[in-house]
């Protein structure tokens, strides 16, 4: 099934309760920040999950809208942050808040919808603040975990798996955790969150091979080249090849690269026969996703998780969800 066609009403509710949450007075700043990223982008993926999952264990849809809106806010909030790190200037295809209103403006808008989310859980099913404020810590963990690593072309697969389950998977994991908390039951949020980490990891890993392939609409291709970035792409091309790598390193030892240059190595990772490898890695992570299902895997929305999970391996999944 199509949990985007099947869920459409609960998704429509989670759009209203996010716009409610981001109404203000005129004039309002952060507000106006906050909408720009928020309102009318990305396809909620993790509202999402949030209904999925809590299908799956028989909650009703209306107990889950709020867990579904604050973590789509935490969500977002960390691509506030992001793009103050990363100096980002466009998301989704649109300048980001940052280029349009600098970084105070993003920053503050970050931590005012942060926040906010927290603040609804905790209205909502206070056993879940500890989780979610405890998901939040992991994400700035791998977050600045990641800044560390830009421009280490010594960087390990198991380094980039540290930061896409801190980053990704933890929120994935959080999903899953506040459909089963919502259901008092402890092994289906033991089970969710194995699922939701291993998930995020594979996420992950796709939007690297997408990069490399400029399959990522709203993202230039070699953006991670560009921005000194090890992905999984890049790590598996410079193990391949020692030429490579330190072509990698000479470029990354300097402040800019040219456009040309960033294409030349870019071009080199592809021929370096790195991308199937990576989509076999990327297979392994989503098996390994399904298998942290359990039994949960043979209800009817359980069998959606999977289809989805599998769309990942194909890199099709949740394109510009991001």
């Amino acid at each position: 099934m199509d949990p985007t066609v099947v869920f459409k009403d609960f998704l429509g509710s989670v759009e209203v309760a996010v716009t409610q949450q981001l109404a203000s007075p005129e004039g309002d700043v952060l507000a106006e920040a906050q909408r720009h990223l928020c309102l009318g982008a990305g396809k909620r993926a993790r509202p999402m999950l949030v209904r999925i999952f809590g299908e799956t264990l028989g909650v009703e849809a209306a107990r889950l809208v709020e867990p579904a809106v604050a973590v789509e806010l935490i969500h977002s909030a960390s691509l506030l942050h992001d793009d103050v790190v990363d100096s980002g200037m466009y998301r989704r295809g649109r300048p980001t808040v940052n280029a349009r209103w600098g970084n105070v403006v993003s920053v503050m808008s970050g931590d005012l919808l942060l926040s906010g989310a927290l603040l609804r859980l905790h209205r909502a099913e206070p056993r879940l603040t500890e989780v979610a404020l405890s998901t939040v810590m992991e994400m700035t963990r791998a977050a600045i975990a990641e800044v560390d690593s830009r421009g280490n072309v010594e960087q390990t697969r198991e380094g980039l798996r540290v930061v896409a389950e801190g980053k990704t998977g933890s929120l994935f994991g959080l999903c899953g955790v506040a459909a089963a908390t919502l259901a008092g039951d402890e092994q289906a949020a033991r089970c969710f969150d194995a699922f939701g980490r291993q998930l995020g990891i594979a996420f992950q890993m796709a939007d690297d091979i997408r990069d490399v392939t400029g399959a990522d609409e709203g993202k230039p291709q070699y953006a991670d080249i560009a921005s000194r970035t090890p992905s999984l792409p890049i790590v598996l091309a410079v193990a391949r090849d020692p030429r490579l790598k330190k072509r990698l390193a000479d470029a990354w030892s300097w402040p800019g690269m040219t456009a040309d240059r960033v294409r030349e190595l870019g071009i080199a990772v592809l021929c370096s026969g790195a991308l199937d490898e990576a989509m076999a890695i990327m297979s392994a992570e989503v098996d390994a996703a399904v298998a942290a299902l359990g039994p949960y895997a043979e209800h009817a929305t359980g069998a959606a998780l999977v289809h989805w999970a599998r769309k990942i391996a194909h890199g099709l999944a949740l394109q510009g969800a991001a």
